[in-house]
């Protein structure tokens, strides 16, 4: 054999070698299943849709607990009778559960 073909069959041989480690790579990332689901729409869809809803839901109730909390401060700062700022709070407080 001439040396050459040695290095052409170590090339081939380092080339197999790491297509294969790519190959393991991607079953173990199941890439296959997510082509899959890229090219199914109506999966993918109902997918993002579901999520979106979850994500909307989340905020709303994160919002409103955050809003909760907020006013309850407040209004627990109101009560103290801070100086100036007591009555700020309070008008702010009014405003608030008019518009509940």
């Amino acid at each position: 054999m001439s040396r050459r073909s040695v290095k052409d069959e170590n090339t081939i041989r380092s080339q197999r070698a790491i297509i294969e480690e790519t190959a393991r790579t991607l079953e173990k990332m199941k890439f296959g299943d997510y082509i899959e689901y890229l090219n199914d729409t109506g999966r993918m869809i109902r997918t993002n849709f579901i999520a979106g809803l979850a994500r909307g839901f989340g905020m709303a109730v994160g919002f409103t607990l955050l809003g909760a909390l907020a006013l309850y401060i407040l209004t627990q700062l109101a009560n103290k009778n801070l100086p100036i700022i007591g009555g700020f709070i309070a008008e702010i407080v009014k405003i608030v559960k008019q518009h509940l």
